[in-house]
């Protein structure tokens, strides 16, 4: 499940409604508070050179950071509070922009 800001959900155990169900697992997860594990994040950097993937505190939510959304030499703490934005932003609108159903 892809959200407009980047954010992905990953369904391990997909119910019938995918992207209900990837809602309410963003909503749960997704929110930002700072100081607490929902804060925290780690920062992957894609092999293809295309950007990044920022985790955080639930396994199964991953958001997506294009490079060219920050200077080429911007360091893992300003790409991972990025990411964690983008992911506080996809929690709070919960758009859901695809659907990938590999069942």
């Amino acid at each position: 499940m892809l959200f407009a800001q980047g954010t992905c959900v990953i369904l391990t155990q997909p119910e019938p409604d995918l992207a209900a169900q990837a809602r309410a697992l963003l909503a749960e997860w997704g929110a930002v508070q700072v100081g607490t594990p929902a804060g925290d994040f780690g920062v992957i950097t894609l092999d293809n050179g295309r950007g990044w993937v920022v985790t955080g505190h639930h396994p199964d939510i991953l958001t997506f950071v294009p490079r060219e959304e920050l200077e080429e030499d911007a360091g893992e703490l300003l790409v991972g509070m990025h990411g964690r934005s983008r992911r506080g932003e996809d929690a709070e609108a919960l758009a859901v922009i695809h659907v990938e159903d590999r069942r």
